[in-house]
């Protein structure tokens, strides 16, 4: 979620929400696949978000000026080559990427999806691919809806400078985690797990401890 009333942080948001999905080829469980931005910048995010995704060198992950690498296995690539097919099918305005890279190995160019409907396959399931779907809103409770109206709900990110602004963001959004001004950043002492259909339980912490607990009731009656 990326608000406008501090455009500065335009260059910030677009540099954590590349990170947040493209880190990994996206193949992580907290990938930031649906961004939602604010009307007022929403063409400057995307068109800054497409510059930097061209930019973004795909290959050898030996090779030292590689930023992503490939795709797991032919399966996932080509599941992840169906998703993007939909989204133009279903009338996504494709931004840049798009295609495979190649006949050798499983990579994929960084695509990223702009006026995606909510309601669209790319929008609803998880793609696990490097393809970032970039929605408009025009108010804060419509984002805030918008972004649970989800079956999953491992991580959130904001991107705000109003502090009152983030605390309603995260009392309000559901899920796991929720990060302000960043993304994906773990720490050993705090639980990490999801609401709804995301993770199983909570791990790291005094939570994650308390998943290897054996809990033994006991009940004695005294005369």
């Amino acid at each position: 979620l990326v608000e406008y009333l501090f455009l500065l942080l335009v260059d910030l948001a677009v540099r954590t929400a590349h990170a947040g999905l493209f880190t990994h080829a996206a193949q992580v469980c907290v990938a930031a696949s649906r961004v939602f931005v604010h009307s007022k910048i929403y063409d400057e995010f995307v068109s800054k978000s497409v510059k930097l995704a061209k930019k973004r060198v795909v290959g050898d992950p030996f090779d030292s000026k590689t930023e992503q690498g490939p795709q797991i296995n032919s399966t996932q690539c080509e599941s992840i080559l169906q998703y993007i097919q939909s989204g133009k099918e279903a009338g996504a305005k494709l931004e840049c990427g798009g295609e495979r890279i190649g006949d050798k190995g499983y990579f994929i160019q960084p695509t990223i999806f702009s006026d995606v409907k909510d309601d669209m396959k790319i929008a609803r399931e998880e793609i696990f691919g490097p393809v970032m779907s970039i929605f408009k809103f025009d108010s804060y409770d419509e984002a805030i809806k918008r972004a649970n109206d989800t079956q999953y709900g491992l991580a959130a990110g904001v991107i705000t400078k109003d502090l009152a602004r983030a605390f309603q963001f995260i009392e309000q959004l559901q899920a796991g985690s929720v990060w302000v001004n960043q993304y994906s950043t773990l720490q050993f002492q705090a639980p990490f797990g999801g609401f709804k259909q995301s993770g199983h339980g909570r791990e790291l912490g005094r939570n994650g401890l308390e998943e290897y607990y054996e809990v033994k009731t006991v009940s004695i009656k005294i005369d």
